[in-house]
């Protein structure tokens, strides 16, 4: 919980720390270059054998419809990326409360039965995984406007000018309004475990990084995959500044993954398409998938 009696030092050096950050998203998820720069590392190597390790996120870390799925409530697989990792290093202790369909609200807040997933996070947490925000930005809303769009102008780029009306990109908007909630769990994170290390880690690819498109096997119209990329990337890149501000590394899963977007052949592909033919929910990684960005967090770490 958080504590209101904070003194009005405490208060000013927030404000400032806000303010830097909204100034670094400003430009940096405007400007869309997906920056190099490591962030800060928060704690040094650990002394002990085993890591006392939590994972917290959403679908994309739960693992959805890919067997063996552990947890039907937040459809858990036990071949996640979390998993993966705890079978690949030294391991204390594992506790993996991803869930699908999970917002930044539910790191406080329980989904059925699982608890708020901070619950996790312990004085003694020595490795903390974060995967989220992209349902708060409303991820499979935006995959069904799309499509539904798509079907009226599959030559053009409808889901763009849909999501421009308003003369300011409204899927940009929220990606900068994003960014405090991660902000707010990571430092929610920092202060339950504060020698812990914590790893945000990104979104893999979805859609052809060179923009191009497949449609109607994945029904965006054509001028449509380009923008969509770029969303994805704007997320990734709002992620990687707010770890840099908030004491965190982040882990690239994009890069990773580039060329196994859900347009490839079903042998080559780590994200599934609309109507998947692997186990994995529409949209998201496969176990070929999760094992990838498993290797992304297991070079980081």
């Amino acid at each position: 919980m958080m504590n209101h009696h904070v003194v009005r030092g405490d208060a000013t050096r927030r404000r400032r720390h806000t303010s830097a950050l909204g100034a670094a998203l400003g430009c940096g998820v405007l400007l869309l270059g997906v920056a190099s720069a490591s962030p800060a590392v928060a704690g040094g190597p650990h002394s002990h054998r085993g890591t006392d390790y939590v994972a917290l996120g959403d679908s994309y870390t739960s693992g959805p419809l890919i067997p063996r799925q552990v947890d039907a409530n937040c459809a858990r697989s036990d071949q996640n990326y979390p998993s993966l990792v705890a079978t690949r290093r030294p391991t204390s202790t594992f506790t993996d409360v991803s869930c699908a369909g999970a917002t930044t609200d539910h790191m406080w807040k329980a989904q059925g039965t699982n608890g708020p997933q901070l619950n996790a996070v312990e004085r003694s947490t020595d490795l903390v995984t974060v995967q989220i925000g992209g349902n708060d930005i409303g991820f499979s809303s935006i995959i069904g406007t799309c499509a539904a769009l798509s079907s009226k102008e599959p030559s053009g780029n409808p889901c763009q000018q849909y999501y421009n009306s308003s003369g300011f990109d409204q899927l940009t908007r929220k990606v900068i309004e994003t960014a405090p909630k991660i902000a707010r769990v990571l430092r929610a994170v920092h202060d339950r475990a504060p020698h812990a290390r914590v790893l945000v880690v990104g979104y893999p690819d979805l859609l052809p990084d060179d923009g191009s498109g497949c449609y109607p096997s994945v029904p965006f119209a054509a001028k449509d995959f380009a923008y969509l990329r770029d969303v994805g990337k704007r997320l990734n890149l709002m992620m990687r500044t707010v770890a840099l501000f908030s004491r965190a590394e982040y882990v690239d899963t994009y890069r990773p993954t580039v060329g196994h977007d859900m347009c490839k052949a079903p042998a080559d592909r780590w994200i599934e398409p609309l109507q998947p033919a692997s186990p994995a929910a529409p949209a998201h990684p496969n176990a070929k998938g999760e094992a990838a960005m498993a290797g992304a967090v297991l070079r980081r770490l």
